[in-house]
């Protein structure tokens, strides 16, 4: 006869069984009561992470319902405080310790193979044994923010500074944050940034330290509320002047530029001022807690102990507005790449004229150079100084080429959806917008490249035969530049993406090197340089220096492109790959170039319409995949992650449906606002 056997009870049902409460000097079963806790909360292997949520607001409720569990609870948490090292926690969790930022690098490569002894005294240590499994930051942060606030409210979280040891141990951690961000304050990559009346040692970083001084001197004596209070609330204005310093070098980066190093020590400074901040609300004793600031470094102490030796986390956070810079320098220039009315429009087809026009002769040029017996590398270098030539004189001209707007309108697009420059939810309605924009922008720059190209190269053709005698391509030869463009008899698409990638990588180098001239201050140096003022008159001077601050990003940029696209199928040829590129413009001078050379009678119009086409489409990948990379990693230095915003493209194609006249042409009167959400009324956009 089988027996059945009876469910064993749940963790929770345990202790709301027994009815017992924990000793807060019993540290080790307050740690195994946490531990079991934490067990209930997160989800089990492989269920969504959304149940954590669901775990939580059920955890919550019962909290409210079984007095005997909350009390426990709380008994646990605070024999862990009180019999805990809290500093480690406090100034250290997180926040780089290194000076440099290759130096903690370098520290977190060597702690990743051989991870750093942890004591067991220290409140690190529990954290990372209630939270013992590797991905337990993703369900913690999968869980709303208003339900970690809900639960900490309920569990009573005050930190009442009665306790003598937890008070004590707050000050110290308090004044070595203090001590540290007074001494990053003073640093060069700081200092020389803020504004001229702040470059004094007293400025908003220096003084706090005094306020923390005066606050362990009242703290120390007999308990004054008022006193306090007054001090604690000078200290966090001046925690947030701090803030503001921080908010005004970033906002000025756009003009100076920004540096890996001073990346850096903002991304601490802002760190440890963030941990300051929360100290002293716990000690200013006006019983106001913001407990979300509290459930924010929660979560972010949990993230930080589960990815503390990670490189990836630890680049993406240094380089992260680093990248954004560069981003910004781009998507600063992106915005004459945008056409809002229609004067606006007819400038874009006229100025893609001008640079359809340049291109020809770069097309005829690279096919003559073609024409020359010589080694592979000598016939690279050659093709990539003829490419930088043309894609220089474009930008002297300030004329367009098509396809190297990807790159820059990438990240003014992304600039609809600024975090880092306002609050909340990034603008996705606006995004539609300038998505209009941007595409209708495109297609006028795309026209008036052709509508040049194809004609004119055509005829310069034409006249080389006539002065020389002799065809640019001939017989084969000719066939073999418009089989190149055919999208199915050639690998023209794939080479198309390669070259996308390489118009997003000299964007990525423009803007790196605007940021670089910039930020070391190039055209004051350049002014001032010794030998350069006897050489050059003033006036002189300083036009070479300003031509060299506006316009060494867009060169190096220019150059990078040229080389990367003159020496691809060089390289290709070499290790015998199938490694070349295609661009549009290049493609559609080779297919005028190989008309001609057979002769339009002599092309079956099937085959001309299918190398019309596969010259379209190298077109349109060379603009996707360039404007898909920029597009990422502009949201990404952003920190913009599109996985949370599902309506970003549902709000994009509903805007196509609705306003498809707004991708193609702009509207003949300009508009006062830019977009009206798509529902209610049926008026055009704003």
């Amino acid at each position: 006869m089988l027996r059945l056997r009876k469910k064993r009870p749940g963790f929770f049902e345990t202790i709301i069984n027994k009815n017992e409460v924990l000793q807060t000097d019993d540290r080790a079963a307050g740690l195994q009561f946490l531990v079991s806790f934490i067990n209930e909360l997160r989800p089990a292997p492989g269920k969504h992470k959304k149940v954590a949520g669901t775990n939580m607001q059920q955890v919550t409720i019962l909290l409210k319902q079984e007095p005997v569990l909350l009390a426990n609870l709380q008994q646990a948490i605070f024999s862990q405080l009180v019999n805990s090292k809290l500093s480690p926690a406090l100034t250290e969790s997180g926040i780089p310790l290194s000076r440099g930022f290759w130096q903690e690098l370098a520290n977190r490569l060597k702690h990743k193979l051989i991870p750093e002894l942890q004591e067991e005294t220290d409140f690190l240590y529990v954290i990372n044994s209630v939270f013992y499994k590797k991905s337990d930051y993703q369900w913690v942060e999968s869980i709303p923010r208003q339900d970690w606030i809900a639960f900490f409210e309920t569990l009573g979280i005050r930190f009442s500074t009665g306790a003598v040891r937890i008070k004590n141990e707050l000050l110290a951690s308090l004044k070595m944050l203090s001590f540290q961000v007074a001494q990053l304050g003073l640093e060069r990559d700081v200092l020389n940034y803020l504004p001229e009346k702040e470059r004094n040692h007293h400025t908003a970083f220096v003084r706090q330290h005094y306020l923390v001084h005066e606050l362990e001197l009242v703290l120390a004596g007999e308990p004054d509320q008022a006193s306090i209070s007054r001090t604690s609330t000078a200290l966090k204005e001046l925690i947030e002047a701090s803030h503001t310093l921080l908010d005004y070098i970033r906002e000025s980066h756009s003009e100076k530029g920004a540096s890996i190093q001073q990346t850096y020590l903002l991304m601490i400074l802002t760190n440890r001022l963030q941990r300051m901040m929360l100290i002293a609300d716990i000690l200013d004793a006006d019983n106001q807690f913001d407990t979300g600031r509290f459930a924010d470094i929660f979560r972010l102490l949990v993230r930080n102990e589960k990815r503390k030796n990670s490189i990836k986390e630890f680049l993406s956070q240094g380089l992260g507005y680093l990248a954004y810079q560069i981003a910004e320098h781009k998507g600063n220039k992106g915005h004459k790449y945008i056409t809002e009315t229609r004067v606006d429009y007819y400038k874009m087809i006229r100025s893609a004229m001008w640079g359809g026009f340049i291109i020809s002769f770069t097309a005829i040029l690279k096919n003559l150079i073609g024409k020359l017996k010589l080694a592979p590398f000598p016939l690279g270098f050659l093709y990539s100084l003829n490419y930088s030539a043309g894609f220089i004189l474009i930008e002297e001209t300030k004329s367009t080429l098509a396809t190297k707007q990807p790159a820059f309108t990438a990240s003014a697009v992304a600039g609809s959806l600024d975090t880092k420059k306002l609050e909340g939810e990034p603008d996705l309605d606006g995004l539609a917008a300038t998505v209009a924009k941007v595409s209708r922008s495109q297609i006028a720059s795309f026209f008036g490249n052709l509508v040049i190209v194809f004609p004119l190269t055509f005829l310069l053709a034409w006249g080389y035969h006539q002065l020389s005698g002799s065809k640019i391509a001939d017989g084969a030869a000719a066939f073999k530049l418009l089989k190149d463009q055919h999208p199915w008899r050639s690998p023209a698409l794939l080479y198309a993406c390669f070259t996308g990638v390489f118009l997003f990588v000299s964007g990525i180098i423009a803007g790196y090197w605007q940021n670089k001239v910039q930020y070391g201050q190039i055209r004051e140096r350049l002014i001032r340089h010794p030998a350069l003022k006897v050489s050059f008159s003033q006036q002189r001077l300083t036009r070479l220096a300003d031509y060299v601050e506006k316009h060494i990003g867009a060169l190096a940029g220019s150059i990078a492109l040229g080389f990367f696209l003159g020496f691809s199928g060089v390289i290709g040829k070499i290790f015998g790959i199938p490694f070349d590129i295609r661009h549009i413009t290049i493609a559609s001078g080779n297919v005028s170039i190989g008309l001609y050379g057979t002769g339009i009678n002599t092309v079956p119009p099937y085959f001309m319409m299918a190398v019309l086409g596969g010259v379209l489409g190298i077109g349109f990948l060379n603009f996707l995949v360039s404007f898909a990379l920029a597009f990422m990693v502009a949201i990404k230095s952003r920190g913009i992650h599109l996985s949370q915003y599902p309506r970003l493209f549902t709000t994009i194609l509903r805007y196509l449906f609705r306003y498809p006249r707004h991708f193609f042409l702009p509207e003949r009167k300009p508009l006062i606002a830019q977009y009206k959400p798509l529902s209610g009324n049926e008026e055009s956009p704003q």
